[in-house]
């Protein structure tokens, strides 16, 4: 975090000064007052400047990368990290090795550092609430295309036995995958049933009317 020391006529004066050379506003920095100063006899004789020391506050990007860093590390995973951001949604990508440690088992470790990640970064209600997605070298889009392949694999296996299919349990974000890749395939329907976290995808055939 970047940190200056700067001196004023007084402390609003010193606060000036800092804004101006950090080129932020006021609401963007945190600051110490080393010396409130003083004026001196006659506002003159043996006056002493205002000195203070004054840092930019973390962002929201900045405690969240501050926060995975420090989690990995204790993981002894050294990632390389690309956080970028698009309207409300914050999109973290991470890349290096060991990082099969970071999915976990079908997603499991991955889906809890996310959540984490979200509770840290909304925590300042003052920011409009920001959606996270925490991915690891396209894991997220591998998952996908692999359960898409399932639902048509399933779904032709229900054709075929004409008899309804469980799949295994599921989160709600894969369950969603399933249900939106049948939602329009003919003759079959799907629904969840169970409880969380063992809560899964039947694939039916669909009722003739």
């Amino acid at each position: 975090m970047k940190s200056i020391e700067v001196t004023g006529k007084n402390v609003d004066d010193a606060i000036a000064k800092a804004l101006q050379k950090l080129n932020v506003a006021k609401d963007e920095i945190e600051y110490e007052v080393i010396d409130e100063g003083s004026k001196g006899l006659f506002n003159f004789i043996g006056s002493k400047p205002a000195k203070l020391v004054v840092s930019l506050k973390k962002s929201y990007i900045d405690n969240a990368k501050e926060f995975l860093v420090n989690i990995l590390n204790s993981m002894g995973i050294e990632p390389q990290i690309k956080i970028t951001e698009e309207g409300n949604t914050i999109k973290i990508d991470l890349e290096g090795i060991k990082m099969g440690n970071v999915i976990g088992y079908r997603g499991e470790t991955l889906d809890s550092l996310q959540y984490l990640l979200s509770l840290v970064i909304n925590k300042n209600h003052e920011i409009p609430y920001k959606r996270v997605v925490l991915d690891v070298e396209n894991y997220r889009l591998k998952r996908e295309e692999t359960l898409k392949r399932v639902a048509e694999k399933t779904a032709y296996k229900v054709k075929k036995i004409s008899r309804a299919y469980k799949l295994e349990p599921m989160n709600p974000y894969e369950r969603r995958i399933i249900h939106s890749a049948l939602q329009d395939k003919e003759g079959i329907f799907t629904y969840s049933e169970g409880e969380e976290p063992y809560r899964r995808v039947v694939v039916d055939i669909k009722p003739k009317k």
